[in-house]
């Protein structure tokens, strides 16, 4: 048995998800908060399958953790807990600090207490592999090339430099306790059961209201699009093969200005389904003030996992971006339940 955190987000739901269609797969502990963007109708699958342990809580609750870990006596944690959107930090970042730097810290400690009470194979065996973000190394320029696990960390946002932090800790529990653990740093992922904060979903559900697509500034930010399955089966190849106190940078190897990205959604959803005056979607297309603290560009080098591990992603941006849309195509319940929640509120606030 695995525990993992965050099991109710949008990359974590993912991965839950994907480690479960393995008929074969050990079964999972899922400790999630369910804040805003935690969304159980993801899981609903899941819900008459005994391999699937659903925990409503913290983790930044020791009691909790620590009764967990006792109980389920997972062989490993895959920690996806954060919270993870920029605007948000920048209004608010003191939930960004609380959980994922003192969430991260309370997570190490349940865990080190954890490993040290187990012996042999078991011990040896245990890992602790933390997820985080390329967004840690700060901004490229468009001639810099892309980043490495070994760049500089220059975090540039609440959100970036919560995670960094995060990141320094899981580092040092490695080299001062020899803890067991691996970290993924990843770019821009898309996919499925995305909630609609993050640029693509919010762009194909504000596109199907006949709402303003908001593009902050020129539209010329630059990031690397991995698709949120690539992404799950990455984790599966570090958990299982990566090598203790390592960071892997998790890539698409698919650089897009933020601007073509949202082109790109119009053209399709001009084809699969078009607008009743017969127009394009493009015309709803609206550039808003630039964010504070915007990185310019990121730039994801995943040529470590790849050379050490075999890992490269599988998925074009083309395909993937068309599966993208024709998920939320596909789900209007899922969708509802969250347009008819705390996103409404929060576009509300950000558009009108």
């Amino acid at each position: 048995m695995i525990l993992v955190t965050g099991g109710a987000g949008f990359i974590g739901g993912n991965f839950v998800l994907d480690w479960l269609a393995n008929s074969n797969a050990e079964g999972i502990v899922n400790l999630d908060k369910l804040t805003y963007a935690g969304n159980l109708a993801t899981l609903d699958s899941l819900k008459d399958d005994a391999r699937h342990v659903f925990i409503h809580g913290d983790i930044g609750d020791k009691e909790l953790v620590t009764k967990l870990l006792t109980q389920y006596k997972p062989r490993a944690i895959v920690n996806f807990a954060a919270e993870s959107h920029v605007d948000r930090s920048i209004h608010g970042p003191a939930e960004f600090v609380q959980t994922n730097i003192v969430g991260t810290f309370n997570l190490l400690e349940c865990a080190r207490e954890y490993w040290n009470s187990l012996d042999g194979a078991e011990k040896e065996q245990f890992r602790f592999h933390h997820v985080s973000t390329d967004e840690v190394y700060g901004s490229l320029s468009a001639v810099d090339p892309a980043f490495t696990e070994t760049n500089s960390y220059e975090p540039n946002s609440p959100y970036s430099a919560s995670k960094a932090a995060s990141d320094h800790l899981v580092r040092a529990w490695f080299h001062t306790y020899g803890f067991p653990v691996v970290t993924t740093n990843c770019s821009n992922n898309y996919g499925p059961y995305h909630f609609p904060e993050k640029l693509i979903p919010l762009v194909i559900l504000n596109a199907l209201n006949g709402k303003p697509l908001p593009i902050y500034g020129d539209g010329q930010q630059v990031r690397d699009w991995l698709y949120v399955g690539d992404h799950c089966s990455a984790i599966r190849e570090v958990l299982a093969k990566g090598k203790l106190g390592e960071t892997y940078n998790i890539g698409g190897w698919n650089e897009k200005a933020n601007i073509d990205v949202v082109k790109i959604i119009c053209q399709i959803l001009d084809q699969l389904k078009p607008r009743a005056d017969g127009k394009s979607y493009a015309e709803q297309i609206t550039f808003v003030k630039d964010r504070p603290g915007h990185d310019r560009r990121y730039a994801i080098d995943a040529s470590k996992v790849e050379r050490d591990l075999g890992w490269r992603p599988a998925e074009t941006f083309d395909a993937g971006i068309r599966k993208t849309v024709q998920w939320y195509l596909e789900n209007p319940v899922w969708i509802e339940g969250v347009v008819s929640g705390s996103y409404r509120d929060w576009l509300q606030k950000q558009y009108h």
